[in-house]
């Protein structure tokens, strides 16, 4: 009785938690270099980097969209931000600059897919190849644009004194990633939960014509979550400039979109919407985070690496489409 008890509690969270770990404690075991603390510390910033995209894509496909729009938007932005601070421009103009483009662009893919009715796989993946195609043409000079010394941007790789102080915990240690991470992650957890945006988000994922018919003002929580989606992406950016002390924009090309996607998706947030939450997107981060930190160690080529995790992507959403299938109403949406 015990066991079908535990088998009936398994959710695809847990399970995607256990691999998780399982994986961990096979690299540990078998992989030499693996439990290094340079490593560690490598796979937490990654993980941390991908876990924060994945909480604005993960709002964003809760109701029901997707956002293929999110690296361009990330990469796009910060090297167009930096190459304004090389050109001279002051930091506040051009950080305001670049905030109004980044809304601009989460409000042109809101306003697509909720008045224009542009599904949102094809809006998000045009609006995402124009911001590339146009900054990279017009604004920003060079693939690699470096954070000019003394930039805030650079204070964000190590943890304020203050701070440590304050909690009186030694945290020097831990890559400041981390916190933000967490910090996205909370306070997406409070919006979604605790929220009435949070609930509109859940009900029109799932179930968008309900959810109209209820009152709710679909077309501008719609638009809502794409700006949402665009800020995070930004935020992301900053924070891979911090780490990197650069940011090289030919990351649009890499396959980094479709590892948040994966994160998102074998995490357990359904791609029919109105299911999953930021726990899922953690345990999906941990996950793909540590795989991938296992697969460079190994020293699998890239292109294997890449088979292999869209075979996963593969049968993730074909897991997902039979765990989650859109009832008659929800498919007649058809919006991603």
């Amino acid at each position: 009785m015990a066991s079908i008890k535990f088998f009936r509690n398994l959710t695809q969270e847990r399970i995607v938690f256990g691999l998780a770990l399982a994986v961990f404690i096979a690299c540990a075991f078998t992989l030499n270099g693996f439990l290094a603390t340079d490593n560690l510390i490598a796979i937490v910033r990654s993980v941390s980097v991908l876990g924060i995209l994945a909480v604005g894509m993960g709002i964003v496909i809760i109701g029901r969209g997707i956002d293929l729009s999110a690296v361009a938007i990330m990469a796009m932005s910060v090297a167009w931000y930096l190459q304004m601070l090389q050109s001279g421009v002051p930091g506040g103009q051009a950080l305001a600059l670049t905030l109004a483009g980044v809304v601009a662009i989460g409000l042109i893919n809101g306003f697509m897919v909720a008045y224009a009715d542009v599904p949102a796989i094809f809006a998000t993946l045009a609006s995402g190849a124009f911001v590339y195609g146009f900054c990279r043409s017009q604004l920003v000079h060079q693939d690699a644009t470096p954070v000019p010394q003394g930039n805030w941007i650079e204070g964000l790789e190590q943890i304020p004194d203050w701070f440590d102080q304050a909690v009186h915990i030694p945290l020097a240690a831990i890559p400041v990633e981390v916190f933000f991470f967490s910090s996205f992650a909370f306070v997406a957890f409070l919006f979604l939960r605790f929220t009435k945006w949070g609930h509109y988000v859940y009900l029109m994922g799932d179930n968008f014509m309900a959810a109209r018919n209820m009152g709710i003002p679909v077309r501008p929580m719609t638009v809502l979550r794409y700006v949402i989606s665009a800020l995070i992406a930004f935020s992301a950016g900053i924070l891979t400039a911090a780490s990197l002390h650069s940011i090289n924009v030919r990351v649009v090309n890499s396959t980094l979109l479709y590892d948040v996607i994966l994160v998102v998706v074998i995490g357990g947030i359904g791609l029919s919407g109105g299911k999953g939450g930021m726990r899922n997107v953690i345990v999906g981060a941990l996950l793909i985070g540590i795989m991938l930190n296992g697969m460079t160690i190994i020293d699998i080529p890239n292109i294997y690496q890449n088979l292999i995790k869209a075979t996963i992507l593969l049968v993730a959403i074909v897991v997902d489409s039979l765990v989650n299938p859109r009832d008659e109403q929800t498919a007649q949406q058809g919006d991603i």
